[in-house]
């Protein structure tokens, strides 16, 4: 028995110093691929981390997801930001990320399509909701981009690019006054917004 009790804890032991060698091994690839993130080197960076690749890990798919959008590996990335969405669902992060990507490649009813279930489960959620009404608008939806638009000046009355935004989504549905109205209070925000004044101009 003395000797079976000694032969589990050895093997307890190497497993322990295994699970903390790779641990170590993570934690410097991150470090590495911080560090040749800032100096440019994307692909180094996404090729420092791909070293210590476990599908397993939500951290590790999020990371390598952003490091291959910078370096233009558009479809790989949305690869490692789907393994990442897979791990953690509810993440806002996660399909925050996917975004990046798809947007370079114009797949924008995917976009909505994260965007959607970003608000399933962060309905306030102020990013969001701009984005999706700066869609909207440039697809002259115009009362679904104030619907969405709106939601972020209930929460933030004074944020200039909201407020920017929504007085050309009221210009484009023919409501002046209002227009008039938002444009100003964007001038308040930024009294050199050029966009503000040239929607002013627009407006008899």
């Amino acid at each position: 028995m003395d000797t079976l009790k000694k032969i589990i804890i050895g093997i307890i032991l190497v497993s322990g110093q295994t699970f903390a060698t790779a641990q170590d091994n993570v934690i410097k690839a991150f470090g590495e691929s911080y560090k040749l993130e800032k100096e440019g080197k994307n692909k180094e960076a996404l090729e420092a981390m791909k070293r210590v690749y476990d599908e397993k890990s939500y951290e590790i798919n999020l990371r390598l997801g952003w490091l291959a959008y910078l370096s233009g590996k558009f479809t790989e990335s949305i690869s490692y930001y789907n393994n990442a969405i897979g791990k953690l669902p509810m993440s806002v992060e996660a399909r925050l990320g996917i975004v990046l990507p798809l947007s370079a490649m114009g797949n924008w009813n995917q976009i909505i399509g994260q965007y959607n279930k970003i608000l399933s489960i962060d309905p306030q959620n102020s990013l969001v909701n701009y984005r999706m009404g700066v869609i909207y608008y440039e697809r002259k939806q115009y009362d679904k981009a104030e619907s969405y638009l709106k939601k972020v000046i209930n929460l933030y009355p004074f944020d200039h690019d909201t407020i920017l935004m929504l007085g050309w989504v009221k210009l484009q549905q023919g409501n002046y006054n209002q227009a008039k109205l938002l444009f100003n209070k964007a001038l308040m925000a930024n009294p050199a917004d050029a966009s503000a004044k040239q929607g002013l101009s627009l407006i008899k």
